[in-house]
């Protein structure tokens, strides 16, 4: 799913909008919408969004003027607007597209569908570029960055910002400090071959932890480690003798 706000003064053309959206573009997710410059500033600073569906004139000022504020920006943008000369000022922008009034179904369906093939453009190219630098720094580095595919795109973090992973289904839940977690579409054995042995032990058959987070190991039949975010997770009695081998 590709994240996607509205900035549009007229509330029926926001209806419109949504009902399209919903109905017929299900690669796309509203998260939000605004009615104004200052509040559609305020919602993209906070959703992050992919995609900003863009209206042109409003009373506060014009969507270009919002992109002046937002320069630079790395979301795509469709315009929305009554008048077909906006579209040379659309193009300086680099928008992707350019929708008139009333929406059409058939034309937010394919400028949607023309974005979300720049949008993934996009993130595979990020991710080609972090494998490449870390092709080229042999020495694994906490400092590196992991692209985890989720169903909305990429999110990127650091290594040593991962405290623990844990397998659902599969799917595995990334814990990222104390409080984030962040649910990755590939399973715990991926990540197991993809993070460095070196920093991250596969502890049980559903967690994978980062042992420079781990606060105590707690003696028992195959011990325990209390994580830094609390979390207190059971190390499998085969591979107790392993786990200890790291720390000797």
């Amino acid at each position: 799913m590709f994240n996607t706000v509205i900035i549009e003064d007229d509330l029926k053309q926001v209806a419109e909008i949504k009902k399209i959206v919903n109905q017929h573009c299900p690669q796309i997710e509203l998260i939000g919408e605004a009615y104004d410059i200052e509040s559609g500033y305020s919602l993209i600073k906070e959703l992050k969004p992919d995609l900003i569906l863009l209206d042109i004139v409003m009373p506060s000022g014009t969507g270009f003027d919002l992109l002046d504020k937002l320069m630079p920006f790395d979301f795509e943008v469709i315009f929305i607007t009554k008048h077909e000369s906006h579209s040379f000022k659309a193009i300086k922008y680099s928008a992707l597209d350019y929708i008139l009034k009333p929406v059409n179904i058939q034309e937010l369906k394919k400028a949607s569908e023309k974005a979300i093939k720049k949008i993934t453009a996009k993130y595979m190219k990020q991710q080609l570029d972090l494998l490449m630098t870390n092709i080229k720094n042999v020495q694994t580095s906490l400092s590196q960055k992991i692209a985890v595919p989720t169903t909305g795109g990429f999110v990127f973090i650091l290594l040593h910002d991962i405290v623990r992973c844990e397998a659902n289904g599969s799917y595995t839940i990334i814990y990222v400090g104390k409080k984030e977690k962040i649910m990755a579409s590939k399973n715990i054995k991926e990540y197991e071959a993809i993070l460095p042995k070196t920093h991250f032990f596969r502890i049980h058959n559903s967690h994978l932890v980062n042992i420079n987070r781990i606060l105590r190991y707690n003696k028992g039949r195959g011990g325990s480690v209390t994580m830094e975010d609390g979390t207190e997770i059971e190390v499998a009695t085969r591979r107790r003798s392993d786990f200890l081998n790291l720390f000797q």
